[in-house]
């Protein structure tokens, strides 16, 4: 399993508009060209390129496709090789597995009112959070692991947060059973990985990628 991050830089931004975002469909282009900051848009050019990089240099593939499922979540066409894109803040990360992964990067913002998330998590949850020594960093926890879980499972919003619940770094979503592990890649953020099989720091490859260098 492969964990690739990076971070957005405004003056990056024209240099790698016009590098990359001709290599893609013209559906891509067309996203990145509605974003209206452009944060947004480098941080999608971003979650392809680590995409790609991690593909050739992790997997030894050159050629892909991306398609969708039914329920939207982006898979690779004709190949067993799965990978999940999230971002926050200025981090991009790219996860890359031979099985169904799920990876969410959340920046830690100790302002944010627990009590509007209350309803996204089960009583024990949020009974949990409430009554940890470090409320704001115990909820950021239980955040990206269901966040990466519904993620990996691959139904994304079409499964409520409150209707699973996580137990000792593992969960199950409709009878199957997801792994979840914290990995640490900046003290200004929380991430998650979530997978079908037991995750182990020893097997995970954890880059932080230099864009410039591609």
């Amino acid at each position: 399993m492969v964990i690739l991050y990076t971070f957005i830089e405004q003056d990056k931004h024209k240099y790698l508009l016009d590098k990359y975002s001709s290599i893609w469909s013209e559906d891509f282009d067309t996203r990145i060209l509605k974003y209206r900051r452009w944060q947004d848009a480098q941080s999608s050019i971003l979650g392809r390129i680590l995409l790609q990089y991690g593909l050739n240099k992790y997997f030894g593939i050159k050629d892909y496709e991306i398609d969708q499922t039914s329920n939207h979540k982006p898979f690779l066409k004709n190949l067993e090789v799965c990978f999940n894109i999230s971002h926050a803040g200025n981090l991009v990360i790219c996860g890359i597995s031979k099985l169904p992964i799920g990876v969410d990067i959340e920046y830690i913002d100790n302002k944010i009112n627990l009590i509007d998330f209350k309803s996204q998590m089960t009583s024990n949850e949020f009974h949990k959070i409430q009554n940890s020594q470090d409320k704001i960093k115990s909820f950021f926890v239980y955040w990206t692991e269901k966040e990466a879980a519904i993620k990996a499972h691959g139904k994304g919003l079409l499964i409520p947060l409150k209707s699973f619940e996580i137990f000792q770094n593992q969960t199950i979503i409709e009878n199957e059973k997801f792994y979840l592990k914290q990995i640490f890649i900046h003290e200004e953020y929380q991430c998650c990985v979530a997978s079908i099989n037991d995750i182990k720091l020893e097997d995970l490859e954890i880059e932080k990628v230099n864009i410039n260098l591609l």
